[in-house]
């Protein structure tokens, strides 16, 4: 009942509001004189009530519809999903309500009619469009739209942006929130993520693949460290069991390189995998193959070679 608290006294004032407002003998003969209210008045204050009625019927809406679709569970792109595109639609409609009572009560009041009639007037499609060439704003809560409907990313989705990783933790109309791996968030608008090219790790599936480089020496063997990769991610609850994979990408002078490709469920999940492996791998060839780590080698020769004794 305490949920709903918002959403019942809104509708007893709106009711309240409206009959008083509409049956002039109940206003005259039960009212004291100091809640006689103008004609003007009454409406606007009808049109008030009427906008945190619908909003609060809005939020009880949405509260109970995102309440089915959890965030935390393992496997939550569908509820990410649906979270992204109802928070974002709802707070269009949302500042859609208010502009119309905005523009409503307005019309109820002569001296800022006109102003009224424009702010009215902006609520409608073509509104938008013809303010989209002057206003930012409008350009933002049209990006937000389109950002509702395409989902290029959706809540908690981890992304590359600006050259740092994080989620998506907010998604306003004009503006996004990123939570940083460090706990930093990086505030960009709407439309940089329509103008700009970034990175989406989870777009379609949670699942990624992380990789790990190895650099060694040529006499390292190979199928022992692929042994002992396995080892690690069998042992490992990290590994999702899809792609184990050890490969030499690249040949140097003095180094050969080897990449290592696995996969975990989810990308902070990878990157503990990652270092896990890393760590490993290297105390592995430490323990087992130190001949085999990095070196450089050096030939040195004696002036005396260089010249070519003489004869007598």
């Amino acid at each position: 009942m305490k949920k709903y608290s918002r959403l019942i006294i809104s509708l007893v004032l709106f009711i309240f509001v409206t009959y008083i407002s509409f049956t002039d003998n109940f206003v005259t003969r039960n009212v004291p004189d100091w809640l006689l209210l103008n004609s003007t008045l009454k409406r606007i204050l009808v049109v008030i009530m009427a906008a945190w009625c619908t909003l609060e019927i809005i939020h009880v809406l949405k509260k109970k519809l995102l309440s089915k679709f959890d965030l935390d569970s393992e496997d939550n792109l569908k509820s990410r999903k649906v979270h992204t595109q109802i928070n974002l639609l709802g707070k269009v409609v949302n500042f859609m309500i208010v502009l119309g009572a905005i523009g409503l009560v307005a019309l109820n009041i002569p001296e800022i009619r006109k102003v009224g009639v424009g702010i009215f007037t902006s609520v409608g499609v073509a509104g938008i469009i013809i303010g989209l060439s002057a206003q930012k704003i409008v350009g933002a809560l049209l990006a937000g739209i389109q950002i509702a409907i395409t989902q290029p990313f959706r809540l908690d989705d981890a992304v590359v942006v600006e050259n740092e990783w994080g989620w998506i933790e907010e998604i306003n109309l004009t503006f996004i929130v990123v939570r940083l791996w460090d706990k930093r968030r990086l505030v960009l608008p709407t439309t940089y993520f329509l103008e700009k090219p970034f990175q989406n790790w989870t777009r379609t599936k949670a699942d990624i693949i992380g990789s790990v480089f190895l650099y060694t020496d040529y006499r390292i063997p190979l199928d022992e460290l692929r042994k002992e990769l396995t080892r690690l991610l069998k042992g490992s609850p990290l590994w999702d069991g899809n792609v184990n994979v050890l490969q030499v990408t690249d040949s140097k002078e003095t180094t050969m390189e080897s990449r290592i490709l696995v996969s975990a469920r989810n990308s902070p999940t990878a990157w503990d995998l990652r270092v896990y492996i890393r760590e490993k791998m290297i105390e592995f060839i430490q323990n087992n193959y130190p001949m085999s780590l990095p070196r450089t080698r050096v030939a040195l020769q004696s002036n005396e070679t260089e010249s070519s004794p003489q004869g007598s």
